[in-house]
Order: structure tokens, then sequence, then C-alpha cells
């Protein structure tokens, strides 16, 4: 039997990965969720609070955005038979130009992330079905809406610095991202018409593909 520990983007909670349904004679399931970090602290340091959640030798672990850093943290700690990034980065080289701008101007410093708190009041004003739809989607999924943990996370995805990419790691990238768009992304498994949230509307490709994606 593989486990496989799922970790959620940023802000997200593991409802995400509602609709992931693998081989249940080969697979056991296992959902992380993120803690809060603490005062001023390091990846490296939140990373060690995080992996205590990991009970089995030898695991896969897949991440979707600011999660798929997060398991490549983990890699670097214990050993993983595979780490799998979706709608993720493997390096520092494939962040978008204005994560990159953002790091060396400190312009992220600026996003008003208090603004989670206010989506309630944000539905009562959205008009279009479309509109409702995605705030709807904001309310599910994601649940993680303190403003230093949203400060801390933008600041670590951004200051991120891995050059190169880990051994035995899948990265399965939709060509719609717009997070982290696709022209930026190299050597990856291709999703088409992919966006940042296809672990959710997309989950049929992954439930088909993710097995064979394990074992190769």
């Amino acid at each position: 039997m593989t486990h496989v520990y799922f970790m959620p983007g940023m802000a997200a909670n593991s409802i995400i990965f509602e609709y992931i349904k693998l081989p249940e004679d080969q697979y056991k399931m296992h959902y992380l969720e993120w803690i809060m970090p603490e005062k001023k602290e390091s990846l490296e340091g939140y990373v060690k609070r995080l992996i205590i959640g990991v009970k089995h030798d030898n695991p896969i672990l897949v991440g979707v955005s600011f999660g798929g850093v997060i398991v490549q943290e983990m890699a670097k700690l214990i050993k993983v038979k595979k780490v799998v990034l979706i709608s993720s980065v493997k390096t520092k080289y494939e962040l978008p130009r204005r994560m990159i701008l953002a790091k060396y101007t400190g312009l992220h410093h600026l996003i008003p992330t208090s603004l989670v708190y206010k989506l309630d009041v944000i539905a009562k004003y959205a008009y279009g079905d479309s509109v409702v739809k995605r705030l709807d989607l904001y309310q599910k999924y994601l649940s993680v809406r303190d403003k230093y943990y949203l400060d801390w996370a933008i600041d670590k995805i951004i200051k991120w610095d891995q050059q190169h990419t880990l051994p035995n790691t899948v990265h399965i990238h939709g060509d719609k991202d717009k997070i982290f768009p696709f022209v930026y992304i190299k050597d990856c498994v291709v999703v088409k018409g992919g966006t940042h949230i296809m672990i959710i509307n997309k989950y049929k490709w992954f439930n088909e593909n993710l097995p064979k994606l394990f074992v190769e």
C-alpha cells in the first residue's frame, strides 16, 4: 500500500481534493492542512512543524500551487517515493515576472490581504452568475483567512530560492493558468484548458492520470 499525502494551495483547505479518487487497493489518501506560521518563522521551520503530519515512510507527496512548494521542501527532509506538483513551480525561475519584481521592490507588502475577511460583503454586491459562483467557490475552499498567514505565505513564495528541480518530481500544469503562467513552465505534463483551479474542475483528468503518473 502506497500512502499519498495531499497539500492544498495557499489559503485553501483539503476539501479541494474531495473529488479525487485513487484505486483503494493500491493507495491510501491522507490530507494535510495549513497551520498558522509563528512570528517571523522561516519556510524551513514551518515545514519542519507541518511535516509531523506525515506518518508513513517513503510516501508520495502531492502539492497544489504554494502547497507544491511546501511538499518540495518536505522532500528535502524525508525520503519520498515521488513529488507531484499541480499548478505550481519547480524552481524560482518558473515564477511569473511580477513575483520576481515584487521580490526586489517589496510591492507584495502592499497587497490588501485583509480583504479575505470581507468575502461575505463582496458576495452581497456581486453581479452575474459567474461572479457569484466564483465567490461561492472561495467561500467553500479558501477557509484560511488569517491575514498574518496570507502575508507570510505570499512573502515566502515570492522569495523562494530553489534553483534545481528535485529528483522524482512530476509537474502537472494547465496551459491556461494565470497565477503561474504556462509560458514560464518547463518540463511538465500539460493539461489542455487547465486553469489554476483545475484540481477542482478537471478532477476526472486527475482520477484517470494520477495513478499512471505515480508509477512512471
